[in-house]
């Protein structure tokens, strides 16, 4: 019997599965002695139980993983492209007034200068601040989730009313001259970006403002969102340009081709516009700058796919 109780002894220091086969070869009342550990773990193996150890307080292994990662830290480069990306908004914007006020008289709301807010408040709504919109979970990474959705949402609904605003300007003055509408290419691309835009705040604010959508539907929605607003914000940039070019032919017109000064400042002014897309596009396409997710975050999305679905967030 001790000769038996030895060999189950050994066969457990190899391997659970030979341990627990060799236990029921022992018979009842009699005790085996505790294993000695075969070998001394390595320095590897060392690190990695001191990531997957469970932290004080009873949390698992996987969440001690997950809240191990430290503190959310910025790209070296990030803050330059961001940066840069705000002085290249902020002179297409400026240079959209010198460029009104020199050459097209300034802005007022009634007579001639009405059709001069169109420009201004397009560029300044459905270019700058819906670059910044999009940029806001890479500028915000450390803040909380709540704070960060609701001024990408706030900063879109600006977007949106001073966009509103340019294109009332714009077909108020056409009725006041008699003028055709939604005749050229760049009112065409207009309308559709200024419908798109809209149905992309509305369906996001549905989804992820408004405590109604279920975890799997907006993680569902998610991929299409983003697709969707990096795709407006292109296409708005492209509208701009379209209108710039047709402002430029109206005034212009054969006297575009010898370099007049007016043409040669909308020029530049469409190279910044291109400038500020390309970079704000760049700086969304950089997976490793996007924004991680915090260990609260992940438990509250846990507990929030708990109560829409009523099932566990690792079923799926």
């Amino acid at each position: 019997m001790e000769s038996r109780g030895q060999h189950a002894a050994a066969a457990a220091s190899r391997s659970p599965w030979r341990r627990r086969r060799a236990e029921a070869r022992v018979p009842a009342g009699r005790p085996v002695r505790p294993a000695e550990p075969a070998e001394r773990p390595g320095r590897g193996a060392g690190k990695l139980a001191g990531r997957w150890a469970a932290p004080r307080g009873g949390t698992s292994g996987c969440l001690s993983m997950e809240s191990g990662l430290g503190p959310v830290s910025t790209p070296g480069a990030l803050p330059y492209y961001v940066a840069f990306s705000q002085l290249l908004g902020l002179t297409v914007v400026a240079m959209t007034g010198a460029w009104l006020g020199l050459y097209r008289g300034g802005i007022a709301w009634e007579g001639t200068l009405q059709f001069n807010v169109h420009p201004l408040c397009m560029v300044i709504g459905m270019i700058f601040l819906q670059g910044d919109a999009l940029l806001v979970y890479r500028v915000f990474r450390k803040e909380a989730k709540r704070t960060t959705k609701a001024l990408h949402g706030l900063l879109h609904v600006f977007a949106f009313i001073i966009a509103l605003v340019g294109l009332v300007a714009v077909f108020d003055y056409h009725k006041k001259k008699s003028y055709a509408d939604l005749y050229s290419l760049h009112s065409w691309f207009g309308i559709l970006v200024f419908v798109l835009y809209f149905v992309q705040w509305f369906v996001g604010f549905s989804f992820f403002l408004f405590p109604g959508a279920s975890f799997s539907l907006r993680s569902r929605y998610r991929p299409q969102h983003i697709f969707f607003g990096a795709t407006i914000f292109l296409l708005s940039v492209g509208t701009a340009l379209l209108g710039l070019k047709e402002a430029l032919l109206f005034k212009l017109g054969s006297q575009y081709s010898t370099f007049q000064p007016e043409g040669v400042l909308a020029n530049v002014l469409g190279l910044l516009l291109a400038c500020f897309g390309v970079t704000v596009l760049y700086i969304l396409a950089q997976a490793d700058w996007k924004r991680p997710p915090q260990a609260e975050e992940q438990a509250l999305s846990m507990d929030f796919k708990t109560l829409t679905e009523g099932d566990s967030p690792s079923s799926q």
